[in-house]
């Protein structure tokens, strides 16, 4: 059976550098989250292909076509917003008006994960949204856009500068993602069987143990036979 397929799209790149704000730039912050999420999807049987893998400029339709050409099963775009209202704050996501239920149940799955994250830090959840983006519009899979905080907001951005945050963000990502399209956890799969070949040879050693200890015991009372005879 073959594999499920995640493209995941870190927005803007090169002299496109997407919301500024606080010292920090949307496309690093996009760029990072993806690294650090086809990372963590590692850990399930599942492909990954990332629109980019370095700070450079790939055009949407670039993108778009990538994904379509290789057949993608969800199409993931990270982004960081920004606002004029520097109160503006939290996280919020999008698909294309009007999706496949199958589409509305994996950014539900994703949504739930990430903004818990935002909200056990203090921020808005912002919802569920649509939106008419090209990278929604013109992929043939279902695709999920989402908005990791404001960097224009001064809390928001301090939260993005840490790397355990990042981290958090990444792993609530990879966890919706597996859960919408039933990933299994291939690292979990192979620690059981070792856990599994490790109790089967530890109750061998007792096994063999507990024998060398009867021949023991019925030596001794051969000996103590003789003894005391």
């Amino acid at each position: 059976m073959p594999r499920t397929r995640v493209f995941i799209d870190p927005g803007h790149g090169g002299e496109d550098h997407g919301a500024t704000g606080n010292g920090l730039q949307e496309k690093n912050i996009a760029l990072d989250l993806a690294v650090r999420l086809a990372k963590a999807l590692e850990r399930y049987n599942c492909q990954i292909m990332l629109s980019r893998y370095k700070d450079v400029y790939v055009a949407i339709s670039d993108r778009v076509k990538a994904a379509n050409d290789w057949g993608a099963d969800l199409y993931f775009s990270i982004h960081v917003n920004g606002h004029t209202n520097i109160n503006a704050n939290g996280y919020e996501d999008y698909v294309y008006p009007g999706v496949p239920q199958e589409t509305a149940d994996i950014r539900k799955a994703i949504h739930r994960r990430l903004s818990a994250v935002w909200f056990n830090a203090g921020r808005s959840n912002r919802g569920m949204k649509t939106a008419d983006f090209q990278v929604l519009r013109e992929t043939r899979m279902s695709a999920v856009l989402v908005e990791t905080g404001f960097i224009t907001n001064p809390q928001d951005a301090g939260l993005l500068r840490q790397v355990n945050f990042r981290q958090a963000l990444a792993d609530a990502m990879a966890a919706g993602i597996a859960e919408a399209l039933g990933l299994e956890r291939e690292e979990a799969d192979t620690e059981l069987e070792k856990l599994r070949k490790e109790n089967r040879e530890l109750q061998q050693k007792l096994t063999g143990t507990i024998r060398e200890m009867e021949k023991l015991r019925d030596k001794l009372n051969q000996i103590r036979a003789i003894i005391f005879s």
